[in-house]
């Protein structure tokens, strides 16, 4: 999320949704040229993980514009995992 500040974007799980939400705003005067530019642009992305994820383990951290989200699985969802074996068709 380069050009974005953490206070410029919100991280929310909530019944197996995890949403994110920010704003960028952008401002630049040149009196020598007389002139301005405003822009400002909102975006939200909304990610279904189901019941899988440990919301009390979930963590975020934000550095250098990166993102990094943290979802632990739950234990019955790593008891859950089934590996499949690849075979050789014949």
């Amino acid at each position: 999320m380069p050009g974005l500040e953490e206070q410029d974007i919100e991280v929310v799980l909530e019944d197996g949704i995890l949403t994110l939400r920010g704003e960028k705003q952008s401002e630049t005067e040149d009196k020598d040229r007389q002139f301005s530019e405003r822009y400002y642009g909102r975006f939200e992305r909304r990610i279904g993980l189901g019941r899988a994820v440990d919301e009390n383990k979930v963590a975020a951290a934000f550095k250098n514009g990166l993102l990094t989200i943290t979802l632990p699985k739950t234990e019955k969802a790593k008891a859950k995992a089934k590996r499949i074996a690849i075979g050789s068709e014949n």
